[in-house]
């Protein structure tokens, strides 16, 4: 399954390039998952929602189709003008198994991606910066995969607790980047390198506590994953090739209003923490020290919050509605960093869901959502001599989201 998924990764519904919840349940409530068990893959998100699942296996696939592009305006080397870019829809599968050990704890193990660079534009607007360079198509792909084992226990009938090794492991590749090539501590390792493969553990926890029975908490981390760097792209990644994947917290509330059966209403925040990672942080808004190199130029991108507010339905014994509504902080501050980010236009801040749940018997559960994620852009102007022109980048997203979960 590994392979399948970083076969068809490259994006998802996307804060920044982290996926904006993991499985239909929590992707029919734009992402929210912390405080409300949402399956198998809500472990992702919160790790002590395993004590509230049954003995279950879960599979999962979601179709993304991503639209976006850049603009760029007459006056400089740059070749102008609009792109949008190519691989529009990508299938991406999940799934996993929990196993209720007793009536206090549980044990899983599943797999979940994250996606959102990836970009193919048909000409190169970098070409004219450097006649000798490639002319190739501009695009890169990074593809994330996780396997994740997962323990959770009650420590006392209201208060759970979850822990668990996440194995990462990710792929990169990048054409058309030639013009760069002068600008890097390492010419060589620039572009055209193939794909670039590296892994790293890292560890996920979780709390969740009933306050009574209509109030529940939620809290959640992972932590920074160490990866190996990207050593066929040293000359492009700062620090030569590190591309660490960022912390991740998250904190919520659900609640049951006594007078609405069958209701839950649940609101989180959450904070990635992109601006620990220097190839990611760093700005691009000025090359003045070579790519690759010791605190050399990154995409910009600084921490991301990120703000859900959704509601589930149950409507009777088989069917389920969902629904919500996310807003996340901007990924870059300035628009002076917008030029590296062509290949990587991580505009979107606004999503909303739909979603349900129907029970086919007394094992098995469907379920699906849908996920738009509204167009938004950023403009600006880099600031190194030559590269000033005008830049307009731009995103919008469609995902449709299915599963089946199975109760043993």
């Amino acid at each position: 399954m590994l392979t399948a998924i970083l076969g068809a990764t490259a994006a998802e519904a996307t804060n920044g390039y982290f996926a904006n919840g993991y499985g239909g349940t929590s992707k029919g409530m734009a992402g929210a998952g912390v405080a409300i068990p949402t399956g198998i893959l809500g472990l992702a998100q919160n790790p002590a929602t395993g004590t509230a699942l049954p003995t279950q296996a879960g599979i999962c696939l979601t179709g993304f189709g991503p639209e976006r592009g850049f603009s760029i305006a007459p006056g400089g080397p740059l070749a102008p003008g609009s792109q949008t870019s190519g691989n529009s829809l990508f299938w991406i599968p999940c799934g996993g198994f929990n196993y209720k050990l007793d009536e206090q704890s549980s044990v899983a193990v599943f797999m979940f991606g994250n996606g959102g660079m990836n970009v193919e534009y048909g000409t190169n607007p970098f070409a004219a910066l450097d006649p000798s360079a490639s002319t190739d198509p501009l695009g890169i792909n990074l593809e994330q995969a996780f396997i994740s084992l997962n323990y959770s226990r009650k420590l006392t009938p209201r208060l759970s607790v979850g822990l668990g090794p996440v194995l990462a492991v990710q792929r990169f590749s990048a054409t058309g980047l030639g013009a760069f090539a002068g600008m890097s501590a390492a010419p060589g390792a620039v572009t055209h390198g193939g794909d670039d493969w590296s892994t790293g553990l890292g560890v996920s926890l979780g709390v969740l506590y009933q306050v009574d029975s209509q109030w529940t908490l939620g809290a959640s981390w992972r932590s920074r994953i160490d990866m190996q760097p990207f050593e066929d792209y040293a000359g492009l990644f700062a620090d030569g090739g590190e591309f660490d994947i960022p912390a991740m917290a998250t904190l919520g509330v659900a609640f049951r209003p006594a007078d609405r059966p069958g209701l839950t209403l649940t609101a989180e925040y959450q904070r990635i923490f992109y601006g620990s990672v220097p190839s990611l942080a760093n700005s691009g808004a000025m090359l003045a020290a070579p790519l690759g190199s010791a605190g050399g130029p990154g995409f910009g991108w600084k921490d991301m919050d990120v703000v859900r507010v959704a509601a589930a339905q149950r409507v009777n014994d088989r069917l389920t509605l969902r629904g919500g509504i996310s807003h996340a902080s901007s990924f870059i501050d300035q628009g002076d960093e917008v030029l590296l980010n062509i290949m990587a236009p991580a505009t979107p801040r606004w999503h909303a869901s739909i979603g349900y749940s129907y029970r086919l018997g007394e094992r098995a559960t469907l379920t699906g959502s849908y996920t738009h994620a509204f167009r938004e852009s950023k403009s600006g102007a880099n600031r190194t001599p030559g590269l000033g022109q005008q830049t307009t980048l731009f995103m919008e997203q469609d995902e449709v989201s299915m599963g089946i979960s199975w109760d043993f």
